[in-house]
């Protein structure tokens, strides 16, 4: 089976308040880019993919009057694609969902939050931690909570998913660079509290025998920016674990915490105004417990410029970049 998580840049924009696809000329949120060529871009990106399940990170909004999983369904309808069904859970006010797309043939998924304990909370909870060390408890939430699915696949195999979307915000209302270092020091800390929060419930699967996937955006990485040096880990190390059997194992994760200099996998490109240049970076993930990794387990970025299957097929090329600021990760795998 084949499993992929991907971050889709506004995919919010695509549809109107009644759900259904919105494939005109007018501007999607990326640059220079329609509705009309976004939405048919990530629609050739699904199809080369062909993907039983996608972790989709900024799913369309969920609310009064809008539904994710009637966008989505209406997307696949659209397109023809075989993922014909959605599943979403907790909702957030930032109009970017967690939301799987799935093929129902090939695999049940229903949301499934663990119940809550005085040390562990639901997703949508408060999670209580000293962030900054004054013996004083804070109270941290899930911005996007994460997206708890129990999966059984066709063949019988039964396993824990988790969709997550981890995001440290920018230092809103700073009047000056001590303000920006203050306020992005304390976003940052909230970024690891929640990434600490997400490896409790990690242990908590683990600790009933359950296989378990971590896929999405952890927007963090080993060496990505001059905080790793202050607080000494990554979320992603967070999450991945320290040491012993219930450590989760990703490849590129892996190669990017073992090199300081060097090439690395990346799995999304920005362009930064400023500098007049675009900035790859390794974001995206899909973690895997080690009964899971035995299972023949392979990954792959879907990047326009380093995967070579991608970078001979120009159409696809071209649909990566023209769909999303980040590229899709799959996970082929034998159950």
């Amino acid at each position: 089976m084949r499993f992929a998580t991907w971050n889709i840049e506004w995919f919010n924009n695509l549809f109107d308040e009644e759900n259904r696809l919105v494939r005109d000329g007018a501007w999607s949120a990326r640059y220079k880019v329609t509705r009309a060529d976004q939405a048919d871009a990530l629609a050739h990106v699904f199809r080369a993919m062909n993907a039983d399940a996608v972790m989709i990170v900024e799913a369309p909004d969920s609310g009064p009057r809008r539904s994710t999983v009637a966008a989505l369904e209406n997307f696949a309808a659209h397109y023809g694609l075989r993922t014909t069904q959605a599943v979403t859970g907790f909702s957030n006010d930032t109009r970017q969902e967690i939301a799987l797309l799935f093929d129902p043939a090939q695999l049940n998924a229903r949301h499934v939050p663990r119940a809550e304990t005085d040390e562990v909370p639901r997703f949508d909870g408060v999670f209580g931690i000293d962030l900054d060390v004054d013996a004083t408890r804070d109270s941290v939430r899930f911005s996007k909570p994460p997206l708890e699915l129990d999966i059984e696949t066709r063949g019988g195999t039964k396993l824990h998913m988790i969709g997550a979307h981890l995001k440290s915000k920018a230092p809103h209302g700073a009047t000056s660079d001590a303000d920006v270092m203050r306020i992005a020091i304390a976003n940052r800390r909230k970024q690891l509290a929640q990434a600490i929060w997400l490896r409790a419930r990690i242990d908590q699967v683990l600790a009933d025998a359950r296989p378990l996937m971590v896929m999405g955006d952890l927007n963090d990485g080993p060496g990505l920016d001059e905080f790793e040096g202050l607080f000494g880990r990554s979320s992603v190390e967070i999450v991945l674990g320290d040491t012993g059997p219930d450590v989760l194992f990703d490849p590129h994760a892996s190669l990017a915490l073992s090199r300081r200099l060097g090439a690395r996998p990346t799995t999304s490109r920005f362009w930064i105004q400023k500098e007049k240049r675009f900035l790859q970076a390794l974001l995206d993930y899909i973690m895997v417990s080690e009964d899971l990794r035995s299972r023949g387990a392979a990954w792959r970025i879907w990047h326009p410029l380093d995967d070579p299957e991608c970078w001979t097929d120009t159409e696809l090329s071209e649909a990566l970049v023209t769909a999303s600021d980040h590229f899709p990760v799959t996970l082929d795998i034998d159950i």
